[in-house]
């Protein structure tokens, strides 16, 4: 079939959480049939990974260049309207233009996030929505976490996406989720709309155990640290857990590792046993080093792929309810749950002071991503999808 790939960045290279989906769907759809993305540009690296995608990929790629900042200037006026802000931020006459005219040359559409189904919704051509996160919840969570102003802002954008969405997900051919949790709240919000569940996987090759390389006390976390539940969660961990756990275990330092770190993120870089790095060339390097993995994410949807990567690593994580819930382990087993910062500092006290238990942790974390989360057997649902498309495109569909 001729797929077009609709997505708010170029999925590659796979160095972010939603380029890591994005690129690994794009790679599997190419190898049996015939993928066109049209995305939007954010910078220079952007239009490199694009080009490479073309001449090294042999995968049509065609990019509209976006300004985030001037775009939520611009969307400002629709305030005034029952028009959801994302909508104005990511909305562009350009890529539309480009949709208009490579849709009729495709069988098929595949929109990561409700952002980019305004392009395709009602053009009659079969889609398929996938939500990374459920977009409309995501602000909800923002309006608890914030005060006036911003709390009614987010409050606002919930209500009106969840509109939106409302209209979307009826169009698509089905829905997309990467967690049974997420499917389960949808179909409790929306009910009877079609839709399933594809797991985010991790690359078990690629992110691989080396237990003699951590070192004593290392605490670390990875993201891109300009997104809110990131910088939330190592703001809240660096000012209220770490000096606990320094209070036990003085040695103990914790990286903060990712790129585009706020200057509040920068900032703890003052305090007692933080280390801000910024951008990375590999996450791996820091993840070898450290003793024990944290996810203090206190506002989260969908899957961590932090979370699934630092699993693969084997190492012993200690997560919040909200980064862990997408990870269909067992507490205790595969990972430890804490949610009050009492709780998530006596926790990591426990593993950096027996690291025997840390080292049985970490291989029973290996041994489960191996088995659940390998991405050919996460993908593999939407093969059907796309022969259930490709039968009532020819005519064999047999219903």
């Amino acid at each position: 079939m001729r797929i077009l790939f609709l997505s708010q960045r170029v999925p590659y290279p796979p160095n972010r959480g939603d380029k890591i989906i994005t690129w690994r769907l794009v790679e599997r759809f190419s190898r049996e049939h015939e993928v066109t993305i049209v995305c939007f540009s954010h910078d220079e690296d952007d239009e490199k990974a694009a080009r490479f995608l073309r001449e090294e990929k042999g995968i049509k790629t065609i990019t509209i260049p976006i300004n985030l900042r001037n775009k939520k200037i611009q969307s400002l006026p629709l305030l005034l309207t029952g028009t959801p802000l994302t909508l104005g931020v990511f909305g562009s006459r350009e890529l539309q233009r480009v949709v208009d005219e490579e849709l009729p040359r495709s069988d098929m559409a595949y929109a990561f996030s409700s952002s980019m189904a305004a392009f395709i919704l009602g053009r009659g051509t079969p889609w398929i929505l996938h939500i990374a996160e459920l977009d409309s919840d995501k602000w909800r969570q923002y309006a608890e976490r914030h005060r006036f102003p911003m709390s009614a802002l987010y409050r606002r954008e919930w209500k009106t996406l969840r509109r939106f969405e409302e209209r979307a997900v009826a169009d698509a051919v089905t829905n997309v989720f990467c967690t049974p949790l997420e499917e389960v709240i949808f179909q409790k919000e929306l009910p009877g709309h079609p839709s399933m569940v594809v797991r985010n996987g991790v690359a078990i090759d690629h992110y691989t155990p080396d237990p003699s390389c951590a070192e004593p006390g290392h605490l670390v976390f990875t993201g891109v640290m300009d997104y809110f539940p990131n910088v939330d969660g190592c703001i809240w961990f660096a000012k209220e857990i770490l000096p606990m756990v320094r209070a036990r275990v003085p040695h103990a330092h914790f990286t903060i590792v990712g790129s585009k770190p706020t200057p509040e993120v920068k900032a703890l870089a003052s305090l007692d046993g933080v280390e801000v790095t910024g951008y990375v060339d590999d996450t791996r390097d820091y993840l070898r080093r450290a003793a024990v993995s944290i996810a203090p994410l206190r506002v989260a949807r969908g899957i961590q792929n932090k979370v699934l990567e630092a699993l693969a690593m084997g190492l012993p994580t200690v997560g919040t309810t909200s980064a862990t819930q997408g990870v269909e382990g067992t507490p205790g087993t595969n990972y430890i749950v804490a949610d009050e910062a009492q709780d998530f500092a006596d926790a990591v006290i426990r593993l950096l002071e027996d690291p025997a238990e840390g080292r049985a942790l970490g291989d029973r974390a290996r041994s489960f991503v191996e088995d659940k989360y390998r991405w050919d057997n996460c993908l593999s649902p939407l093969d059907g999808v796309l022969e259930d498309i490709t039968n009532k495109a020819q005519g064999n569909d047999p219903s």
